[in-house]
This record gives structure tokens, sequence and C-alpha cells, in this order.
């Protein structure tokens, strides 16, 4: 990056943060862990780029997870979206203390603590400046927060999804730590990533970036590597949908 400051590749962005990546096995949100992400989103900000995020829920609360012990799957999933919702807010609170203006937009209505998710309200947030949290997923039971970001940022008008993960970086053949021939994936359209099942999004995320030919950014949560992927450098693994013709 010589010759002066970088300048984003971009101009909007859905950034898709799994819970996990604000905590430690020990603390489901731990405010240095935020902090340090909150950071990353900062620089990223500087170089002028609009940024939207959608956070899980992991951390804190798995619907999925619940419903296979017993729960009803509908309840499991709102407990699931009130827990993005806690996170969308302790990222706000890291985000606003580094001097980022951050919206929380909820997708069910929380009103006494953020805003209720408007498209035309998030747009103009991210015209003004501002980082819109999307939280609560969909609003709705049985889609996932992979699901959410796709919809998001389609409706946000984004023109890519920066996947920021904790584990790897990128998209491998399989899962590194069970199989030791895994090999890394630098480039792969959606439709291959449906047919090997690979771990990048759901299939229903995935199926609606492929129709809408939504490109996804995997790269490792780490480092510089927001503000490379926004520079316009290969980092990770691209999935996208190359034109007909």
């Amino acid at each position: 990056m010589e010759g002066g400051p970088p300048t984003s590749a971009f101009h909007r962005v859905l950034l898709k943060l799994s819970g996990q990546a604000l905590g430690t096995e020990e603390r489901a949100i731990d405010p240095g862990t935020t902090k340090e992400i909150a950071s990353y989103i900062k620089v990223g900000r500087s170089l002028d780029v609009d940024i939207a995020i959608v956070v899980g829920g992991g951390n804190i609360f798995r619907g999925m997870a619940a419903a296979a012990g017993g729960m009803d799957r509908t309840t499991g999933d709102h407990i699931g979206m009130l827990a993005t919702v806690q996170n969308g807010l302790a990222l706000q609170d890291a985000l606003e203390d580094v001097g980022v203006d951050t919206r929380v937009m909820s997708a069910i209505p929380v009103t006494a603590v953020c805003e209720p998710y408007i498209r035309r309200r998030a747009i103009r947030h991210l015209e003004k400046g501002r980082v819109v949290i999307c939280a609560a997923g969909t609003g709705n039971p049985y889609f996932s927060t992979d699901s959410a970001a796709a919809l998001r940022a389609l409706e946000l008008e984004a023109e890519a999804i920066l996947m920021a993960k904790r584990e790897y970086d990128g998209v491998y053949t399989a899962d590194p730590e069970r199989d030791s021939s895994a090999t890394f994936i630098p480039d792969i359209t959606h439709l291959q990533a449906i047919e090997r099942g690979l771990k990048v999004m759901d299939t229903t995320a995935l199926s609606l970036c492929m129709d809408n030919r939504m490109p996804i950014h995997v790269f490792k949560m780490t480092g510089d590597n927001i503000v490379r992927v926004l520079s316009g450098e290969r980092v990770g693994t691209i999935v996208h949908t190359p034109a007909e013709g």
C-alpha cells in the first residue's frame, strides 16, 4: 500500500460476523475482543466505504441446538434473534467508543434499545456515514443470520458480502481440523460451493446470493485483512457467479 493511504475498491459492503467473533471461551461477549473488531471496522470506514453489519448470536444462544434438545424451534429461533440484538448493542458500544457513529436496527421491534429495521432509513444512515448493524436476523424463524446477511446485502445495495471468520482464512475442501488433506480454495462459484457442501453460508443464503450474483469474500478476521479486502487485494476465498457470455 505504498504511495499514500489506501482507497476502497467498494462503495458499500455487508460485513457478516459470527457471534463467536465477539467473545472468548470465558466470556460470551468480551469487551476487549469486541473493541479489537471495532478498530478494524473503523479503519475500513476510513476508506470512505459504507459498512452494514449482520452479526450472529451463537456465542449466546443457538436456536437449532435448543430445538434438538426439545425446545420448540420457533421459540428457540426467537431467543436466538434476541441474542443477536445483544451482540449488536455490544458492537455498537465498541464502535462508538472508538469514534464510529453507529445505529443498531432490529428486524424485531425492540424500540427501547434500538431502531426498527426500515430499509430506506438504513440506507439513509449509510449515506450519512454511519455503520448500520442489522440485528434479529430476518425477523423470522427458520432463517439463519447467513440468510439475513444475503437479504440485507441485496436490500441495501451492497456490492459484496464480507464473511469474516475466526477460525479459517478462507474456504477449504474439507474441515482442516478434521481432515489433514484439506486444501485451500482461492476461487469458487456459488453453485460449486452448494454442490460440494462447503461451509461458506447455508444453502438458502448461497442460493439467494447466486441468483442475484452477489459476491462473497471469505477471510480471517485478523490484523488488517478487512482493510486489504476493501482495498481490492485478493485475501481469502472469493465466491462468485461469473457473468454470462
